[in-house]
């Protein structure tokens, strides 16, 4: 199965309060951020791992090249993107014909629910299995509703009485999503939330798999949860 990483946000946050690496190069418990979703996704399988990160941070270009002389399954896409969900465009046709796992470069989460997530996910039927969790830390959390039998039925801003998770940023799909990905494009819709409610509406079957937690980096205190977390 193939991987794919969303690295190419500019990570202002973090440098505005005084991380002086690019995002992805943030060192949690000694190991640099984008290097363990690289390590998880070969235990997992992986046959090709597509990143993606901005013209903006030499650096994160700079490492990932570097990974690149030992590591032949490591394809990299420079470009700076307006989302999360332009950045997934320039990304799908790499992604191949058939099931692949896409996350955000600061989705952190245990490997152990990591690998059982993908295990479900290569034995499923439907289009998606999406990651949520009832953990909420995020600024603009998307909230996310479920059937009795798990499939998601929709995606909101606001907490509603049947939407119990979040999306964790992490999204396992098949090729039928990029027939809605490129229709978003075309019809000026932005962003990885909006892009899923159209999934719904393309009526892709979509199924929630709970995460006991995720964490995403966006503040440097956000580093020390997520290193604790991890131990």
């Amino acid at each position: 199965m193939k991987y794919g990483i969303i690295a190419a946000g500019e990570g202002s946050r973090l440098a505005h309060e005084g991380v002086e690496v690019p995002k992805p190069l943030v060192t949690l418990n000694g190991e640099v951020m984008i290097d363990r979703l690289i390590r998880i996704f070969h235990e997992n399988g992986a046959d090709e791992i597509v990143i993606i990160t901005n013209n903006l941070t030499m650096l994160t270009q700079q490492h990932i090249q570097e990974l690149q002389l030992h590591d032949s399954s490591i394809r990299l896409i420079v470009k700076t993107t307006a989302s999360s969900m332009h950045s997934f465009y320039e990304l799908y046709p790499f992604l191949g014909n058939g099931k692949f796992c896409l996350t955000t470069v600061d989705s952190i989460f245990h490997e152990e629910e990591f690998k059982d997530y993908i295990h479900v996910f290569e034995d499923m039927e439907g289009d998606g299995l999406m990651a949520v969790t009832d953990y909420v830390d995020d600024e603009k959390p998307l909230y996310i509703s479920t059937d009795d039998e798990g499939w998601i039925t929709g995606f909101y801003d606001t907490r509603r009485w049947d939407t119990p998770y979040i999306s964790g940023g992490i999204y396992c799909l098949n090729n039928r999503s990029f027939n809605t990905l490129e229709r978003c494009i075309s019809d000026g819709i932005s962003r990885m939330r909006n892009f899923q409610r159209e999934l719904l509406k393309d009526k892709l079957r979509l199924h929630a798999y709970r995460f006991s937690k995720i964490i995403d980096v966006d503040h440097a205190d956000d580093i020390k949860k997520a290193e604790e977390f991890l131990r």
